[in-house]
């Protein structure tokens, strides 16, 4: 089957529908990930990026003690998070910016810690938008991805290629490979997978953390 590609464009469209019951819909079925990016990401450091922020799921679930900054392609999302952070008082978020994560505006070496909370397998070129998190983490940092992350085997293999064009309707891939995110770290040399854990609901989700090698 011919690979199904996301494009930008395509994510702001699907993402403006989804805006406005996004919360609803996610904030239980996530919430186990969710917890256990932020935990994760706080151990790494007191600086965090959160790439694809969406409407600040997340965000409550960082210790106070960190700083977090949030970015999502989507404007609506952004405005959701925001409202988020006022109402909650959730002083750690220190800003929300509308941002590609192809073109992340920071500079090098800004982050202790970089998360990609459910959104890598919708970002069109992944292993640039991983690079541009390699590039603005500090020396020893780490990446923290959750996703929905198979290894492309058995029935469950096949089921998430042939549902793979009607996920892609609601902004999804079901057929995204750990082993592409391997193979970037195994390419770049400066990584390595420290971990991979599976979460609710009975390991369908994954969090994944690579580490920057030290002397790098």
């Amino acid at each position: 089957m011919a690979a199904i590609r996301n494009s930008s464009e395509h994510q702001q469209k699907v993402y403006e529908r989804w805006a406005p019951v996004y919360d609803r819909v996610y904030r239980g079925l996530l919430k186990d990930g969710h917890r256990t990016v932020a935990r994760l990401a706080s151990e790494a450091g007191r600086e965090i990026l959160e790439v694809g922020v969406g409407t600040g799921l997340v965000l409550p679930y960082y210790p106070k003690q960190c700083s977090v900054t949030g970015i999502d392609l989507s404007e609506h999302m952004i405005a959701k998070a925001r409202e988020k952070v006022a109402r909650n008082r959730l002083f750690h978020v220190r800003a929300l910016q509308v941002m590609d994560a192809h073109r992340l505006q920071f500079a090098d070496r800004s982050f202790d810690a970089v998360c990609l909370p459910f959104v890598i397998t919708l970002i069109p070129d992944p292993e640039r938008a991983l690079d541009e998190c390699a590039r603005v983490l500090r020396p020893g940092g780490e990446i923290i991805i959750a996703s929905k992350l198979g290894d492309g085997r058995g029935l469950q293999g096949a089921i998430e290629e042939a549902v793979a064009p009607l996920v892609h309707k609601v902004g999804w891939s079901s057929a995204f490979r750990i082993a592409r995110i391997a193979e970037w770290v195994e390419r770049r040399g400066d990584f390595e997978v420290a971990d991979i854990r599976r979460v609710f609901p009975n390991g369908f989700f994954k969090v994944m953390r690579l580490r920057q090698l030290a002397g790098h």
